[in-house]
This record gives C-alpha cells, sequence and structure tokens, in this order.
C-alpha cells in the first residue's frame, strides 16, 4: 500500500468517529497499545525527537530501499500519534518518504483534538522520519 493509500485508509477510520473528541482521544490510545514494542536498548537520548512534549524515541531501519521504523512514547496519546507516522510511512521507499505530503493530520482535523504543543510534537516526529530518509537515500547514493 502506498503513503497516500495507508493516509486515505487512516482518514476513513477517523470519520467513523464523526468528530466525537472522547471517542477519537480513545481510539487515538487504542493505536498506540497496536504499535510492535520498541527494544529498550533503542530508547536512549540519542533516539529521542527532539521538539516533543513527551518522550518520543523513534529509530529507522533501511532493507533495500525500504525504511521500517520503530517508536515508542511515554505518553499514551502520543503513542498513538507516533503509531499513525509508523504505519504511514514503514516499509515505503526512500524517496516515497521525501517526496510525499502528510495531509491526513488535516484531513482528520487532529489540530481539534492534539492541541498546539502535540501539534508541534507531531511535526517535529515526521520531520526526524524524513531526516531518517534523507540520511539513507545518501547512503543508498554513496
Amino acid at each position: 500500500m502506498s503513503i497516500k493509500e495507508k493516509q486515505e485508509e487512516i482518514i476513513e477510520e477517523f470519520a467513523i468517529l464523526d468528530g466525537d473528541m472522547e471517542m477519537t482521544n480513545f481510539y487515538v490510545m487504542e493505536l498506540g497499545q497496536k504499535l510492535p514494542p520498541m527494544s529498550e536498548a533503542d530508547k536512549t537520548d540519542d533516539n529521542i525527537v527532539k521538539g516533543c512534549q513527551s518522550k518520543v524515541w523513534l529509530t529507522a531501519d533501511l532493507d533495500g530501499d525500504n525504511i521500517t521504523y520503530h517508536a515508542d512514547s511515554n505518553t499514551a496519546i502520543t503513542k498513538g500519534l507516533v503509531s499513525l507516522l509508523v504505519r504511514t510511512f514503514s516499509g515505503q521507499k526512500v524517496n516515497d518518504i521525501l517526496n510525499e505530503e502528510v495531509y491526513f493530520p488535516e484531513r482528520i482535523g487532529m489540530e481539534r483534538f492534539i492541541g498546539t504543543q502535540r501539534s508541534n510534537g507531531f511535526a517535529a516526529m515526521i520531520k526526524q522520519m524524513k531526516l531518517y530518509a534523507l540520511a539513507y537515500k545518501s547512503k543508498i547514493e554513496s
């Protein structure tokens, strides 16, 4: 499934919640619980996403020219938010990650239920994922 298809799938899932804030928050936390566990050894200061109010750890592995992301957070909502990004970008090609716009947050009205601080942190997560992709792109091309 492409990044665009994954985003459309997320938008459809949130549409079912029909803007119900309580259900939306519960669903985001539920998504976080389904995030594959991250190795405790990877939960280091070096892997913390800068710009997040909560602690968010993020790592990436390159398999051919596809990236797999691993993430965790110390708060349930933030873990759910990063799980949406892991779902969107993991298994995708480096160039697709770099070139694809992340539009699902706006389409699901995410700013209504996460606030400014978390929105800034979410943007920092996207930036970090794209930085991993950029680093791997230069590794592939060298």
